[in-house]
């Protein structure tokens, strides 16, 4: 399984792995959600490279990242931006051990969003799995449904707000 860590963008090979791993694993939700204006999609690498995020990767034994977990933090709570697998890794696991190592060594206790295309079913099954409540579904452009998730700090409710988006 591959050992997650911090991921240096200014870093160009770590970078250039991040924008094509987003890419690619952009285009396959592209296909799942029937939508393919995703702004990553059409995100340059700097563009990507400058982006005010945080990020970890899941990186394989041979340095290379297998997916990586960007998010930025606003009023009190985390926004997961993107969470993205190279599809060379689907189905192995890749994305749970991101969150759950996200959720319990990055960010324990605190109050998590995320949005994600409503037709993504393994994404929506990923985020019900690890505890996520699925909020309202909302359209930010015609044609586009999607789904908002929020996990609660400890002792608190989840009040259904809209976070940043893994599309954003």
């Amino acid at each position: 399984m591959p050992q997650i860590r911090p991921l240096d963008l200014t870093d160009d090979a770590t970078a250039a792995a991040v924008h094509r791993i987003g890419r690619a694993a952009y285009a396959v939700e592209a296909e799942l959600i029937g939508f393919d204006g995703i702004p990553a999609l059409g995100e340059s690498l700097a563009e990507m490279r400058v982006q005010p995020l945080n990020w970890v990767g899941a990186v394989a034994e041979d340095g290379v990242p297998a997916g990586f977990l960007a998010w930025e933090e606003a009023d009190d709570a985390i926004c997961i931006d993107r969470l993205c697998v190279d599809p060379a890794w689907f189905r192995r696991g890749v994305a749970s051990q991101l969150l759950r190592h996200a959720l319990t060594e990055l960010f324990p206790g605190r109050p998590v969003e995320v949005t994600t295309g409503a037709a993504n079913a393994p994404a929506v099954t990923l985020y019900e799995r690890l505890g996520f409540t699925r909020g309202p579904d909302f359209s930010p452009v015609p044609g586009l449904v999607m789904a908002s998730f929020g996990r609660a700090a400890t002792g608190t409710s989840w009040d259904g707000g809209r976070g940043s988006s893994d599309l954003a």
